[in-house]
């Protein structure tokens, strides 16, 4: 199902390359707005370890623990890897609430995914005062989780693509918070007047967005893919 759920027209998240200096993010972003970092990692050996075939040898038979995709994530449910990829792994359904849709998303066991996340390489910045901890994700085309805010971080796509909307703090966006992301797309987002949108683009294998503490944010998966959030806590 690529290519079901669109892009958007146009990127409008400022993105910097690997000339962007430490003192520059400090400046520019750090504290002020997002931005979309390319070309400042090479996860390609991490890559090669997060395909289908490599995650479901070394953690098929492990627990995950999946989060209802929801503002409020409160239910979760434990079920093996392997059960996870070979029959939760779908396609959103656009008229399935939040509460009855499951994303593996963060609650690793760092005792067994450890292993996997020694070899990721994060983004070299890093805000003072805080320390990195990691959020590892497998989630289908059309899933995502709906608008919610927390504390700084970072999230790379490893593979597929996923689409960000964001809004500043002092911005509530509106939206139900037992609704999908594919949902809130479907129905609330073309209400929307071109000033009430969302700054949004679409990140794909190797770039990393960044967004400030308390930043409204909101995600999409187009396709199937493998992510992993750096949250600066």
């Amino acid at each position: 199902l690529a290519g079901a759920v669109p892009e958007e027209p146009g990127c409008t998240v400022e993105r910097a390359d690997a000339s962007l200096t430490y003192s520059l993010f400090l400046q520019r972003f750090a504290f002020s707005r997002p931005v979309i970092l390319g070309g400042v990692t090479d996860n390609s050996a991490f890559r090669a370890l997060c395909t289908r075939e490599k995650l479901l040898a070394a953690f098929g038979p492990f627990p995950v623990r999946l989060s209802t995709a929801n503002t409020y994530s409160y239910r979760k449910v434990d079920v093996p890897f392997r059960e996870y990829v070979e029959h939760l792994l779908k396609p959103q359904d656009p008229a399935r609430l939040g509460s009855d849709t499951l994303y593996f998303f963060g609650d690793n066991n760092f005792t067994e995914w450890g292993p996997l996340f020694q070899h990721y390489v994060p983004p070299p910045f890093r805000i003072p005062g805080t320390s990195p901890a990691y959020s590892f994700g497998i989630a289908g085309s059309g899933s995502g989780v709906p608008f919610h805010w927390h504390g700084p971080g970072f999230s790379e796509v490893i593979f597929g693509r996923k689409r960000w909307f964001l809004y500043p703090p002092d911005k509530t966006p509106h939206f139900h918070p037992n609704e999908t992301t594919l949902a809130w797309l479907q129905h609330t987002y073309p209400t929307l007047a071109p000033a009430q949108r969302p700054l949004e683009c679409t990140l794909r294998p190797g770039e990393v967005l960044y967004f400030p503490d308390r930043w409204w944010h909101a995600t999409l998966n187009l396709d199937t893919s493998v992510f992993i959030s750096t949250f600066l806590g």
